[in-house]
Parts: C-alpha cells; sequence; structure tokens
C-alpha cells in the first residue's frame, strides 16, 4: 500500500489536487497491484489565519509516517508569501531532506509552444532543493530608519552540491548524456566558484556524459533561442528555480509542468506539486489547469514503485489534450472536472 498524505493547500491547489487523486484512484482500479490510500489535510493559508501557523504543530511527524506527500499550491493575498512558504513547503523540504528538485519538460501532444517544436523540448531541471540562496541566515537592523540595513546569506556546502551534482550526472547517464550547469561565477566570486569546482570534480567520474558549464543568464537565453540542445540542466536552489519556470513555459503553460521534491535514498517522505502558484484570481472558478498535479501524480506512482501506472496517466493526459480537450490557458474551453474526465476516460475507468 502506499500511503498518501494530501495537501490541496490554497487557491486552486484543492480543485486541481482533487483532479490528480480521481486519476490515481481511476489508475488504480486498472491495476490490481496498485493501493493507495490518501488521508487530507486541510493545512495552508486558511489554516494559519486561523490558527496563526500554516500547518499543525505535529505536522512533520504525522507527515513521516506517510510514503509521499501530493501538495497542490501555498499562497493567498492576506497572507505574506514568505510566511506562507517558510511555514509549509520549506519546512518539509528540509525536515525531510528533500535535496533534490526534480523538473522534467517536454511539448505534449496536441499542445502549442510558443518556442518549440514537437521533438523539441525534452529537458529535466535538476534544482537544489534546500540550501543555496533559499536560506533564512541574516537578519535586518535599524527597522524603519534610513540606516535599515537587510543580510541574507547563501548558504553553499561541499555535501549539498555535491550530491545534487552527482544527481544530475546520473540522470544525464541515463538520458542523453548531456548536461549544462548553471553558474555566475563572472559576477557571484565564491560560491559560484566553489560550484563549478565541485561540478568538474565530479564530472571526472562521469567520462560518458558531456558536461559544460554556462553562466545562468546566457543559459536562459539559450534555453529561449534553442531548447532543442538541451538534456539535463543542473543548477543552485535559485537558478534551478528560475531555469525550471523558463522551460515550463516554453512547454506551452504553467499549468503543465509538474515538480518532484526527492529524499533519492528513501530515508523521508518526497512530495510531489505542479509547479504554479495558487491562482487566486481565478480559484474556484472550475476552469484551472489540472495537467501539472496530474504529470505530478504520474510520477509519485513512479517513485512510490508502479512505473507503468505512472506512465498510463501521463499517456492519457497527453491523448486527452491532443483530442483537443484543453483548459483555456492552452486555447481550450475545458473546465477543470472536463480535462479530468477526459483523462479518466482514457484511462479506462471512473473516478
Amino acid at each position: 500500500m502506499v500511503k498518501v498524505a494530501v495537501i490541496g493547500g490554497d487557491g486552486i491547489g484543492p480543485e486541481v489536487i482533487g483532479a490528480g487523486v480521481r486519476v490515481m484512484r481511476a489508475a488504480a482500479k486498472n491495476d490490481p497491484s496498485l493501493d493507495l490510500d490518501f488521508t487530507d489535510f486541510s493545512w495552508g493559508c486558511e489554516y494559519y489565519l486561523e490558527h496563526g501557523r500554516m500547518m499543525s504543530e505535529d505536522a512533520l511527524d504525522t507527515l513521516a509516517e506517510f510514503d509521499t506527500i501530493y501538495l497542490g499550491a501555498v499562497g493567498w493575498p492576506t497572507v505574506p508569501d514568505h510566511v506562507s512558504l517558510w511555514g509549509l513547503l520549506l519546512p518539509i523540504r528540509r525536515v525531510f531532506d528533500q535535496y533534490i528538485n526534480l523538473r522534467p519538460t517536454r511539448l505534449l501532444a496536441g499542445v502549442k509552444s510558443p518556442l518549440a517544436k514537437p521533438g523539441d523540448l525534452d529537458i529535466t531541471v535538476v534544482r537544489e532543493n534546500t540550501e543555496g540562496e533559499y536560506s533564512d541566515s541574516g537578519g535586518r537592523i535599524y527597522k524603519g530608519t534610513e540606516h535599515e540595513i537587510a543580510v541574507q546569506e547563501s548558504i553553499f556546502t561541499r555535501r549539498g552540491v555535491e550530491r545534487v551534482v552527482r544527481y544530475a550526472y546520473e540522470t544525464a547517464k541515463e538520458r542523453q548524456g548531456n548536461l549544462v550547469g548553471a553558474t555566475k561565477s563572472n559576477g557571484i566570486s565564491i560560491t559560484m566558484p566553489f560550484f563549478d569546482e565541485i561540478f568538474r570534480e565530479v564530472g571526472e567520474e562521469y567520462p560518458d556524459v558531456k558536461a559544460s558549464l554556462m553562466h545562468a543568464d546566457a543559459l536562459a537565453a539559450r534555453l529561449v533561442l534553442s531548447p532543442e540542445s538541451f538534456d539535463v540542466v543542473v543548477g543552485s536552489n535559485l537558478f534551478g528555480d528560475l531555469l525550471s519556470e523558463i522551460t515550463a513555459a516554453i512547454s506551452g503553460a504553467i499549468g503543465i509542468a509538474p515538480s518532484a521534491n526527492l529524499n533519492p535514498d528513501g530515508r523521508y517522505p518526497s512530495l510531489f506539486e505542479p509547479i504554479h502558484g495558487s491562482a487566486p484570481d481565478i480559484a474556484g472558478q472550475g476552469v484551472a489547469n489540472p495537467s501539472g498535479a496530474i504529470w505530478a501524480a504520474s510520477m509519485l506512482l513512479e517513485h512510490n514503485g508502479h512505473p507503468a501506472a505512472g506512465g498510463r496517466i501521463l499517456v492519457a493526459l497527453e491523448k486527452t489534450l491532443q483530442s483537443g480537450v484543453k483548459t483555456r490557458d492552452l486555447g481550450g474551453e475545458a473546465s477543470t472536472e472536463e480535462l479530468t474526465s477526459a483523462v479518466i476516460e482514457n484511462l479506462g475507468g471512473a473516478g
């Protein structure tokens, strides 16, 4: 049995995560080996406004008992972004040592890209997920005066950089054998040369992988101009975040893209989510694109030992989009419910 903790979150989060759960249930009906147990948790900004915290005090102990976590989106206009993010998602990533953020991108059949042609886009971004630029080391002094100072430190450890770089080399080895590391050592003179050194050191163990370093700004431009020339990209927490948003946009819409927050050694549960935000402007209208959440569900099943079921979900999603059933962000008119139902129908089940 795969025990899944479900956190719908805020805005469109519960809508798209509900769609993903329905699709996984439908996949399980056609696969006797797939036994799923879902438990819902109502944590998020609404919980914060009522309780003064984003999740319960024992939330991390509770989540540790699950095999995996399925998350919608976190954020709401009445709660500062740093409060919502640091109160829920980042503690989960760090306490459970989910040091790999894996963001695959490809142009799905039936989806039009503003830049890429079918077959031109198949990129996996490997992002460091627990340290780097997203550190809470620092502070502010002289608040409210003209002398106010804000300092925030980037934290790069040899262990942290080496393990994400090694994961990226392994991923490239299993794919097309081409790896690009995102750097900015021409401007960031301490942490980025450190990243570059470790990238080259680990690369000596992978002679069959064609590896190179590229400045992150030039890399961003190249992704836009020539997405077909990339295979695997690895970057720090910040660079990986930004570059994967670019690859998601190239794929046709942010609403398509999935994300996995992985603890590769399996000591702790991993977390799966769409990369889009809570989109409060369309929340409750039934028009949100559940594709990213459904793709994330596919990754969740694959990670938990059910690659065939995960693959069937992705095939059903692609078949649905190719048939013309699309939400409005993809140029269609389908509702969240209509797209979800079509995916379930293409799975050959009911949910």
